[in-house]
């Protein structure tokens, strides 16, 4: 049965996508720790980030690493935060977290609470930061 990231990829369920190139796809985390919270993922369906190949995980990285500056031109932070727990959803996925304080990267803390319209306004200026990169 294919995971939950891979019926993001598939388009069978919705997300708020903000990038994607030929191996990897960035979305909103629906539970975020801040404002601006993305996870990255391989298009290709492997559990754990270290079985992925050489390839896809240095795809992958240099992804997160275009991800997090479309998210910091749009999301005031000191840093991009980056997250690999990998336990939640059995599809490799980095967590790029928007950081004012260490504590924002704490995940025992409460999730914040954003609307549709928020997370939709919120997707769309990422994307279009990440297109502006892409360049």
């Amino acid at each position: 049965m294919p995971s939950v990231f891979t019926r993001i990829v598939r388009r069978e369920i919705p997300a708020h996508i903000v990038a994607e190139d030929e191996c990897c796809l960035a979305f909103l985390d629906i539970h975020p720790l801040t404002r601006g919270h993305v996870l990255a993922i391989p298009k290709k369906e492997v559990d754990y980030l270290f079985d992925l190949d050489d390839e896809t995980l240095q795809a992958l990285f240099v992804f997160c690493k275009r991800v997090a500056a479309a998210i910091k031109a749009v999301v005031p932070c000191q840093r991009i935060g980056v997250a690999v727990v990998g336990l939640e959803v059995p599809h490799a996925h980095v967590h790029l977290i928007p950081l004012q304080h260490v504590e924002d990267i704490n995940f025992s803390r409460p999730r914040v609470r954003l609307s549709e319209e928020e997370m939709k306004t919120l997707a769309l200026a990422i994307a279009e930061q990440f297109s502006l990169k892409e360049g």
